[in-house]
């Protein structure tokens, strides 16, 4: 993609340096596309660079055939355009993909695709956001501007964990980016190695595709009801939180999952001490909304079980004593970002784990020009609320900066910048 005149003035530079006339949007995901959009409504002009070759990537390439947003679709739309009438409650991962891609053409966001960000510093000698991104063809760019918003998300790159004997496991072992369904691993003894959303699914499909699964159960964990008496358990607790404290709320939904799933202590799935509302504000750990797994645990097509102290050749030693032949793993053991791979900081707005360290509401701006939206823990309405944010703040700036001014008759002297490269 050519930018606009309006975006870059790659005359005023070498062919490989470009001035950006507005904020810089690294990652096109669903985060990234949410601040674009609101900021064309503002009237910025802005860059987005992409690593990927596509709008959205996880959602395009590292999601399973069988996902479906786990949230009602008001809760999951992005800001100034609502799903369609038509989508269902829960609409499929191709539904939420079309809608992100009519999304970026409705704002006309055009990514610069293939833009791999290497470092992004601030340069405080000339008050500028410098950052060096590559190609796939290996040709470097160098894009310079005075704001830099890091939309690169929660789930940058994929958490492996280093579980001895891994390597040594003859078997095939994907992490759940690469799992599309369980349609290959029919017949087959398959060990999940994780228990939220991702796992609990992941598990599912493998008995519909008649696979035999085992899913990995360390930590105590919530499983909550996806809906309750036809109503989603998200909105049913959005709604309580307006009326009671948090704590109550808590008491109302593990009450509700008893009521609806059972004692799950003796499937080997333990409650946390602490409520899931409450887990989920203060650490970021999400519950499980179940999608059909528990009746399968129940039933014993899935088995669940302890953790894994080691792999051999073709088994899973765990943490009981016991051990499992098994033909193939699946590692739902989640995502992680990447911001501290690539942004050169000591200003502490991030950490060390690559998350603003002010909580949400207020870990949208840090200082110099810097912006994250993605990293609230919130899913897509914590982002899109962040992107609003990031739009008012950014337009007010920008009409601030470009407002004619009156001058002054007689002599004036004008400001004048040079750069050398």
């Amino acid at each position: 993609m050519v930018l606009l005149p309006t975006d870059r003035m790659d005359s005023l530079f070498s062919p490989r340096c470009v001035w950006v006339n507005g904020p810089i949007i690294v990652g096109a995901g669903p985060s990234g596309l949410a601040v674009a959009a609101t900021l064309r409504e503002q009237g910025v002009p802005f860059v987005v660079l992409e690593r990927e070759d596509c709008i959205a990537s996880l959602w395009q390439k590292r999601t399973y055939d069988r996902l479906k947003l786990h949230l009602p679709k008001q809760f999951c739309e992005l800001p100034r355009m609502p799903f369609p009438a038509s989508y269902p409650e829960y609409p499929t991962r191709r539904q939420f993909i079309e809608y992100l891609e009519t999304y970026a053409a409705t704002f006309d966001v055009k990514p610069e695709f293939g833009s791999t960000v290497q470092t992004a510093r601030f340069d405080e000698t000339s008050g500028l956001w410098r950052l060096h991104s590559s190609s796939s063809s290996g040709e470097s760019m160098e894009y310079i501007g005075r704001w830099l918003v890091v939309a690169t998300g929660e789930n940058a790159e994929s958490v492996v964990p280093d579980i001895p004997g891994l390597g040594e496991f003859a078997g095939e072992v994907a992490h759940v980016s690469e799992y599309k369904s369980g349609d290959k691993y029919k017949g087959k003894s398959v060990l999940v190695v994780g228990c939220g959303n991702s796992g609990m699914e992941v598990s599912l499909d493998l008995c519909d595709h008649g696979a035999l699964p085992s899913m990995v159960v360390r930590d105590a964990v919530h499983v909550l009801p996806r809906e309750v008496c036809g109503r989603s358990t998200f909105e049913l607790a959005t709604m309580l939180m307006a009326w009671f404290p948090l704590w109550f709320v808590d008491k109302i939904m593990v009450f509700l999952s008893w009521l609806i799933l059972g004692n799950l202590a003796g499937f080997g799935i333990r409650r946390p001490a602490i409520g899931p509302l409450t887990l989920k504000n203060m650490y970021g750990r999400t519950p499980v909304l179940d999608t059909g797994a528990m009746a399968r645990i129940r039933s014993g097509d899935i088995t669940v079980v302890p953790g894994v102290s080691r792999f051999t050749k073709n088994r899973a030693e765990l943490t009981d004593g016991t051990a499992l032949d098994i033909d193939a793993v699946v590692m739902a053991t989640g995502y992680k970002s990447n911001v501290p791979q690539w942004l050169q900081t000591s200003d502490g707005f991030f950490g060390k784990d690559g998350y603003p360290t002010t909580a949400f509401p207020n870990g949208w701006k840090g200082q110099s020009g810097l912006y994250s939206v993605g990293f609230t823990r919130r899913g897509l309405s914590g982002a899109s609320a962040d992107a609003v944010r990031i739009a008012k703040d950014l337009g007010h700036v920008w009409r601030e900066e470009t407002k004619p001014t009156k001058r002054a008759a007689g002599a004036c002297h004008r400001r004048c910048i040079s750069v050398i490269f």
